[in-house]
C-alpha cells in the first residue's frame, strides 16, 4: 500500500483512508469522533479524505481510536553498538594475576 513510488499526496490518501477504516472499525461517526478529539468534523473529514492536517490533529485521532501504539515503529531507540557497548562496559579482568610477591633479599654468607 505504502510504496516509494508513490507521491506525498498518494501517501497521505492512503493515510485518510487508514484512519477512516480505524474509525468505521470502532464503529464511530465522523460527529462523534469529533466531539471526542476535540477537531472539528469538517478537519476530521479533511483527514480521511484528502490526507491534509497536522500531525497533532494526527495523534489526537489516534489516541480516540485507540491506536496510539502505531507510533512506537517510530519512536523507537536505536540499538548500541557492540563497540558502544564495549566503550560503556570498560575494561574488564579476564584472568587472574596472581599475588605477587617480594623477593626476599638474601643475606651474604662471607
Amino acid at each position: 500500500m505504502f510504496s516509494y513510488s508513490n507521491t506525498d499526496d498518494v501517501l497521505l490518501q492512503n493515510l485518510g483512508r487508514q484512519l477512516k477504516q480505524m474509525r468505521l472499525n470502532r464503529n464511530l461517526t465522523q460527529g462523534e469522533l469529533s466531539e471526542a478529539s476535540g477537531l472539528s468534523r469538517s478537519t476530521i473529514s479533511e483527514m480521511e479524505n484528502r490526507g491534509t492536517g497536522s500531525m497533532s490533529s494526527f495523534i489526537r485521532i489516534l489516541r480516540v481510536l485507540e491506536k496510539l501504539e502505531i507510533l512506537n515503529h517510530f519512536i523507537s531507540e536505536a540499538p548500541i553498538s557492540p563497540i558502544q557497548l564495549a566503550k560503556l562496559k570498560g575494561k574488564t579482568r579476564k584472568r587472574a594475576s596472581g599475588t605477587k610477591t617480594k623477593p626476599q633479599k638474601e643475606e651474604p654468607e662471607w
